[in-house]
């Protein structure tokens, strides 16, 4: 049956009438819903319906951990109306109304990925079964690509579970293992992936001739659904959700709003009216600049993990061994994702016993919070603290095939760290530098090895921060590389590869907007409004913040060394050399440009910091000036960067500001938001 269409499934039908569909998307790495998948279902739609000799039907995947991974992104960023956008999902709705009104029961079986359009497939199904293999995910993300799930999904969910829970899952774009989802009743049962098919064939037998099916759920379970249900509750609710998405988003992101308008239309509608509302909303977003932003931003992470970053087909050498020289919190953090990511045995030198201690602490601390999470069970925690060792010697590096230090900016210590790795004998060893501004050609000057030096540039806090910004210098080898990428892409970052050159390209960037925002401070303008105005423009923190998060002696070390390199346009404000003269170090000291000491004044700026630098903050700017005089320069050294090879497309550098500063995703990246605006740069 379906001959035509066996690029997209099979079928198999039993001698007891259950027809097995097997979905399989040829030359498709995931399995994805686009048009031509959703025609192939119609039509096997009305196979079903109209062959008597089927009883039942299990939808099942032949990729390996995949169900299906959603809808064709590319064909939702192609869209170029509302009308058009709502058509594509009417149309699924058309589909999936079908199946979930079908009077022959449809069984899910799930095991591995099924998100967006693809949980919107098994949410029309009347019974729907998850593996408990890691790699089942389920949920519906489409927020976090501007979007809301709109083949059903946002207005199904919220009416299938109970309305805080749908709202987590639909404001958040989380994903849940099978568990979480069979406790938040977005599935119905849960087994090893080795009894899937027994289990739907178990399901599929039980609900012949009782559809529509009902499933008993516990009292509790059921009375919390009714109760958030009731109109004033349910209201009063979303109204909740709202403040709290417009004090995290500033409204700069419409997709948790219209998510939220489309359950507050539709909760107490005809499904008919509901869905209808559900497809406008969609085709609203589907066309905003945010969505086209986002979805950019999936490419080209996307794209990112394809790339190798070698001029030469090289195959990475798996890094089991790895070395760590400082035991501070950045050397803690990249050894913590390095074990618990790469699942790699790591080794931390430090040269004092506070060094070693503080890292072994940072790292039971993290797994003490994921056994409280259950995330990790005590035993695999246990085994994974296992895999950390330590030294004051260098005691056990020459089996270390890299080695990255994490010691403060001083070239003199780093050099004699590179001759002592040589030293050691290993002439295979990768020698990577965490240096935040200090060239990689100036670590590698005194080499005897220079090819196997490299810079590998991770932002603190390690664990949540996702870039890991690759420095390569002029003799770095294809393998060194090859091996570098490989290793952080095992660590779960997104990584991308530049240019040598003092700041590399991140911290470039960042650089002459911390110097705007200080000399907006200089000129009166209060810190706390220039830090409000780049918020409100979607920074996660302003600059002033930021400062005293870093460290304003740590951020600082970099500024002399871009001066320099670039002249005049890195010149320092003044503003850091007083602070850090009277001991104003930020936020680790308790003593920056924010009040640490009286709690009641959290958030708000120390009003002695003014005294100190002898200002007076009394000018009046509107926040669009003050964006624009932090952000230009920032973009105007991006597009140097570009020009100058530092980095190799603008689509690493938009990556590379989003993911490693907190550049305003929304608006796709500094050279998206060059294009996007129209902005010009003269060239100096």
């Amino acid at each position: 049956m379906n001959h035509a269409n066996e690029h997209i499934y099979t079928t198999e039908l039993t001698d007891s009438g259950l027809l097995i569909v097997t979905i399989n998307i040829h030359n498709e790495t995931m399995n994805v819903l686009n048009q031509d998948v959703m025609n192939a279902f119609t039509q096997l739609i009305d196979t079903i319906e109209t062959d008597s000799s089927i009883t039942s039907v299990i939808l099942m995947s032949s990729k390996e951990q995949c169900f299906i991974a959603g809808a064709d992104i590319k064909m939702l960023q192609s869209t170029q109306t509302m009308e058009e956008g709502s058509a594509i999902v009417s149309s699924a709705h058309q589909l999936l109304l079908r199946i979930s009104e079908s009077k022959k029961p449809f069984i899910a079986t799930i095991d591995g990925v099924c998100l967006g359009a693809g949980y919107e497939l098994a949410l029309a199904c009347h019974y729907r079964i998850a593996t408990d293999n890691p790699a089942t995910k389920i949920g519906l993300p489409e927020v976090m690509i501007g979007l809301l799930p709109g083949a059903t999904g946002t207005t199904k969910l919220s009416r299938l579970i109970s309305l805080p829970t749908a709202l987590d899952i639909l404001l958040t774009g989380k994903q849940l293992n099978a568990k979480s989802a069979l406790k938040a009743n977005m599935i119905d049962e849960v087994v090893p992936s080795s009894i899937l098919l027994s289990a739907a064939t178990k399901a599929a037998a039980n609900l012949c001739g009782k559809i529509p099916y009902k499933k008993k759920q516990h009292f509790k379970q059921t009375f919390f659904k009714w109760l958030f249900s009731l109109p004033l509750i349910s209201s009063f609710i979303i109204h909740q959700a709202k403040k709290s998405v417009l004090k995290k988003t500033k409204g700069l992101y419409p997709a948790p709003l219209a998510i939220l308008d489309v359950i507050q239309y539709g909760l107490h509608k005809p499904l008919s009216a509901a869905l209808q509302f559900e497809a406008t909303k969609f085709g609203e977003l589907s066309i905003s600049k945010e969505a086209k932003a986002l979805m950019g931003i999936y490419f080209a992470t996307t794209e990112l993990k394809k790339e190798t970053f070698t001029q030469e087909n090289i195959t990475p050498e798996k890094v089991t061994h790895l070395g760590i020289l400082g035991g501070g919190l950045m050397g803690a953090g990249i050894a913590t994702v390095s074990i618990d990511k790469a699942d790699t045995n790591v080794r931390i030198k430090d040269i004092k016993d506070d060094g070693i201690l503080s890292a072994h602490q940072y790292i039971n601390q993290y797994y003490s919070t994921r056994i409280k999470r259950r995330i990790l069970s005590p035993e695999n925690a246990k085994k994974k603290k296992n895999q950390l060792s330590s030294s004051l010697t260098y005691s056990g590096f020459q089996k270390c095939q890299l080695i990255i230090e994490a010691v403060f900016e001083d070239l003199t210590i780093k050099q004699q760290m590179v001759n002592d790795i040589e030293n050691l004998g290993n002439e295979n060893t990768i020698f990577a530098s965490n240096t935040s501004s200090i060239p990689i050609k100036a670590i590698a000057e005194k080499a005897k090895r220079p090819e196997n030096i490299i810079g590998m540039h991770y932002f603190s806090p390690v664990e949540k921060m996702p870039l890991l910004e690759i420095i390569k210098h002029e003799g770095t080898s294809e393998q060194t590389i090859a091996n570098a990428v490989s290793f952080g892409r095992q660590q779960g970052k997104t990584v991308i590869v530049v240019n040598d050159g003092a700041g590399f390209y991140v911290n470039r960037i960042l650089a002459p907007y911390i110097n705007a925002a200080l000399r907006l401070g200089i000129e009166g303008v209060p810190f706390e409004k220039i830090d409000r105005a780049l918020v409100n423009f979607g920074f996660p923190v302003g600059p002033i913040k930021l400062l005293d998060e870093v460290g304003i002696n740590i951020a600082h070390k970099i500024q002399p060394i871009l001066e320099e390199s670039f002249g005049e346009r890195m010149q320092s404000s003044g503003i850091q050399e007083i602070l850090i003269a009277n001991k104003r170090l930020g936020k680790k000291v308790k003593k920056g440009f924010y009040n640490y000491q009286d709690k009641g004044k959290k958030n708000t700026i120390d009003p002695s910091v003014y005294t100190e630098l002898a200002i007076t903050p009394t000018t009046v700017m509107d926040e669009k000036t003050i964006v624009q005089r932090c952000l230009y320069p920032m973009l105007h050294e991006a597009k140097r960067c570009l020009d100058e090879g530092i980095i190799s497309s603008e689509r690493d550098g938009d990556i590379g500001a989003i993911f490693g500063i907190g550049f305003p995703p929304y608006l796709g990246g500094p050279f998206s938001y060059i294009k996007n605006e129209n902005i010009i740069f003269t060239t100096d």
